[in-house]
């Protein structure tokens, strides 16, 4: 039963290890297919942020999910962050060689008692409104997911960098959540909280389609003695029926051939004035202007803008 174990409802309301360090950011795709508009306002924002603190920006590939990924998109991915000019302070790290440290991380979760096996399948789960708060299999699985026990009163909050203050319960809005999937893969929240730890990421800045996640993250952190680091959650591009651009038939690749036009808009969309930019011809001399004229003041957490409007402004002419 949940009482009688460690209580994450105690973890989450512990204080928290402190962030040390210098600035140290990241982007952190996953290779399901080339990188679209969306993906690159995230990249370009981050960068432009770990510039302005004078700190250190990274790549990670997150490609623990082979079902969803796309033979060759992780290097093309590269190749495109390469065309624009935003190239890594480190080597890029991949999550498909760090199997070794989560499994030490959901090894010392169970040892603790704030992980544990589960045998539920989806249809079960659909029965409890998809929430799990105790297992209902009816039989053992032969390869059973692990999940983080969540005890009541788990609630979590935290100040976004962008978006403000806020608050989750995990238990009643998530509840024990995947650590390790049925079908071998590592889960994305147990993965990114070893990953950011490890690599010493103090500011992570990323869509806000993420944002939603965070609470779990924290949770996780809390549970591993792992600091914390500061959270900004850029808005997300959709598209002109509202849908995210990563999963909207319109998200078309970006082009590293001509990367201005992108580049500028997506500064446009930061929030920032124009103005600095306009007359720049090349790739490297516009990267600098931003990096010297970028004010994080001016970042808004809406966007006004949709798909068609990127796409028509990236057409324009200089």
């Amino acid at each position: 039963m949940h009482d009688t174990l460690p209580s994450t409802a105690a973890i989450a309301a512990s204080p928290l290890p402190a962030v040390t360090g210098g600035y140290r950011g990241r982007f952190a795709p996953s290779p399901t297919g080339p990188l679209h508009f969306g993906s690159l306002l995230a990249a370009f924002g981050s960068w432009l942020l770990a510039r302005h603190a004078g700190g250190q920006w990274l790549v990670r590939i997150e490609d623990l999910d082979p079902p969803r990924e796309i033979a060759g998109a992780a290097q093309a991915q590269l190749a495109t962050l390469a065309g624009f000019g935003l190239e890594p302070d480190e080597p890029v790290v991949w999550q498909s060689e760090r199997h070794e440290l989560y499994r030490a991380a959901l090894d010392r979760l169970l040892a603790d008692g704030l992980a544990f096996a589960c045998s539920c399948s989806r249809s079960e789960l659909a029965t409890q409104g998809g929430i799990h708060r105790h297992c209902v299999a009816t039989a053992p699985r032969a390869h059973p997911a692990f999940r983080l026990r969540v005890a009541d009163g788990s609630e979590v909050a935290f100040d976004d960098g962008l978006q403000g203050p806020l608050r989750q319960d995990v238990a009643t809005d998530v509840g024990d959540f995947v650590l390790l999937r049925a079908d071998g893969c590592w889960a994305y929240q147990l993965a990114v909280v070893v990953d950011d730890a490890d690599q010493g990421i103090t500011d992570v800045v990323r869509g806000a389609d993420l944002l939603d996640s965070t609470p779990r993250q924290i949770l996780l952190q809390r549970a591993l003695g792992l600091p914390t680091p500061r959270y900004l959650h850029l808005p997300l591009v959709v598209d002109a029926d509202g849908h995210k651009l990563s999963k909207s038939s319109a998200a078309l690749p970006v082009d590293a051939d001509d990367p201005l036009p992108a580049l500028r808009l997506a500064w446009s969309l930061l929030g920032q004035d124009p103005a600095p930019l306009r007359g720049i011809a090349g790739r490297d001399a516009l990267l600098r202007c931003a990096r010297l004229t970028f004010d994080p003041i001016r970042l808004s957490p809406r966007l006004h803008f949709h798909q068609a409007d990127t796409t028509t402004a990236m057409e324009q002419p200089e």
